[in-house]
């Protein structure tokens, strides 16, 4: 018995539009990705949507919405970030930044992490939906 096997044609799905960025819109979503990690929780907080969701190393975990800033309060002030292997992604209205940071605040050893952060391009600006970490050892 022979089974046949019919190959799907690529999907139209509009996850698989891919787009790009501009130049400008690139300059704006990685001023604010540093901005995120450097000017303080409410900096964070005046980019982000109101129910975005962040992954940072266990603990805290999966933070959503208010949860966020109640931790980013205590996590604050790193003083140097270099974000390299950057990546960006465009779907239609939304963007993906991928990246390499290596971070720096006083009495607290190096950060380094693997991190993506979801914006959509809503009424004109960009905000922030999620945010995540993943600690390189």
């Amino acid at each position: 018995m022979t089974l046949s096997i019919k190959k799907e044609a690529a999907s139209a799905h509009a996850a698989n539009l891919v787009g790009t960025l501009s130049p400008n819109e690139r300059e704006i979503l990685w001023d604010m990705e540093e901005h995120f990690w450097t000017n303080g929780a409410d900096s964070a907080r005046a980019t982000t949507a109101t129910n975005a969701v962040m992954i940072f190393p266990y603990p805290p975990g999966i933070l959503q919405g208010d949860q966020i800033w109640t931790h980013l309060r205590r996590r604050t002030g790193w003083h140097s970030v270099v974000m390299a292997e950057r990546r960006t992604t465009r779907c239609g209205d939304i963007a993906i930044l991928t990246y390499r940071v290596s971070a720096q605040k006083p009495d607290v050893p190096i950060f380094k992490a693997l991190c993506a952060s979801t914006y959509l391009h809503d009424e004109g600006r960009w905000v922030r939906l999620s945010h995540q970490q993943t600690t390189v050892t």
